[in-house]
């Protein structure tokens, strides 16, 4: 395994410096599972229920979550971001939605957390809109489901499906 890079020398946690770094397209795609009850899913797919549409919200949630990751992710770098696609899927026969992200630049710097920082705030505004009819539904298997460019190379996630 490879060294910490946003340690440096001292141990101290530092920005890394990616100045020196070629400009590449560089793309990740990440993903979360919320789960909830089938009678909370099937409000959010018939459109009823009484917070207007969920998936439109969660969507622009996402997307702008990915525009400021930077924000809250302490050592993250400010990105200029080509693409945020958020899309969300209801699954009836699994009582649950899948929220699928990709960020897209071309820069020095991967887009790994922007992907999984539009999928969790998209699965998190679903929950915070559903959870006046449901308090017990569950954000799951957030994970990073496929990256390319940069020097670490590309990464593309085991199924789980």
């Amino acid at each position: 395994m490879s060294s910490l890079t946003h340690i440096n020398a001292a141990g101290e946690a530092h920005m890394v410096d990616v100045s020196g770094k070629t400009e590449t397209v560089r793309e990740a795609q990440a993903e979360a599972l919320v789960l909830m009850s089938a009678e909370t899913l099937q409000m959010i797919i018939d459109g009823s229920h009484h917070k207007g549409d969920v998936f439109a919200t969660a969507r622009i949630a996402g997307i702008q979550a990915a525009k400021r990751t930077w924000e809250l992710i302490p050592l993250c770098h400010p990105l200029m971001l080509s693409k945020v696609e958020v899309t969300l899927l209801a699954e009836p026969q699994h009582n649950r939605v899948r929220v699928t992200s990709l960020c897209r630049l071309t820069g020095k710097t991967g887009v790994e957390m922007e992907a999984l920082t539009a999928a969790s705030v998209a699965a998190l505004t679903i929950y915070d809109m559903c959870k006046a009819v449901q308090k017990d539904i569950v954000i799951d298997q957030l994970r990073l489901l496929t990256k390319s460019g940069g020097k670490s190379g590309d990464f593309k996630a085991v199924s789980h499906d």
